[in-house]
């Protein structure tokens, strides 16, 4: 019997292939833990009167890096247990604020998909990681190469 929750493998990765993830809700206390843990001191995270007053975003707004962190959460949940080796690298664009209350998830695209040629075993996949909120906006966009395992050493380089 298949257990559910285990990540990919390679094969279940081709070009093409789409998937989306569950969805969670930045709630404001994972807004000031967020802020707290790296210490970030910015105001526009941190002080509601500035965000009310002085800044042309109002709402008590999330960084983009806490909507990166929890999109990686929501992945790693249900793609990379057991299969993910390495994060290697990505490219990030933040496209729209995310704000307490707002409902994310992820819209994943495998864009690329190969064979590893120097780790048997292994493969190496980028996809194409879009953060939405409730309202259908992209919050941020992001390309992770990783390498992931192969469900055999068969075929592999």
């Amino acid at each position: 019997m298949e257990t559910v929750g285990l990540g990919l493998y390679f094969e279940d990765l081709p070009v093409g292939r789409k998937f989306k993830t569950l969805s969670r809700t930045i709630q404001d206390a994972d807004i000031c833990a967020f802020c707290n843990v790296i210490h970030m001191t910015e105001v526009l995270f941190t002080d509601m009167e500035f965000l009310k007053n002085e800044s042309d975003i109002k709402g008590r707004l999330a960084p983009g890096a806490l909507s990166y962190c929890f999109a990686e959460g929501l992945l790693a949940q249900s793609t990379m247990q057991k299969t993910g080796y390495a994060f290697l690298n990505m490219e990030l664009n933040i496209e729209n604020p995310a704000f307490a209350g707002d409902t994310i998830h992820v819209e994943c695209e495998v864009v690329e998909s190969r064979l590893s040629a120097s780790r048997p075993g292994r493969g190496l996949v980028r996809t194409r990681n879009k953060v939405i909120n409730q309202n259908g906006k992209t919050v941020l966009t992001y390309t992770p190469l990783r390498m992931v395992k192969c469900r055999s050493d068969k075929g592999a380089s």
